[in-house]
């Protein structure tokens, strides 16, 4: 798993260095907004995704970076993964 910082994405790649998938993302200071996942169909139900997601949630914890889960993706893996719970940016807002 490698930041691509210039295309604003994770990628995972396999041993020929081909792009298994992404996850692409918006950094505005110290708040990363994680918008999409996507694995090439080739790499489906091999883990890639899930290897992307625990990848980039390691990432922001490292640099302190508080989360924003936009990918239904990576919202559903984070309900999986509740160690991970305190990077992420929640709504304490309440809706009438």
């Amino acid at each position: 798993m490698t930041d691509a910082p210039g295309r604003e994405r994770f990628e995972a790649r396999d041993e020929a260095g081909a792009v298994a998938g992404v996850v692409t993302y918006q950094l505005t200071g110290n708040i990363i907004v994680y918008t999409h996942t996507e694995v090439e169909p080739e790499f489906e139900g091999r883990g890639v995704g899930s290897a992307l997601a625990r990848a980039v949630m390691d990432d922001a914890r490292a640099r302190g970076r508080t989360v924003v889960p936009i990918c239904p993706f990576l919202g559903e893996w984070l309900g999986k993964h509740p160690e991970y719970e305190g990077l992420v940016a929640r709504s304490t807002r309440k809706v009438k």
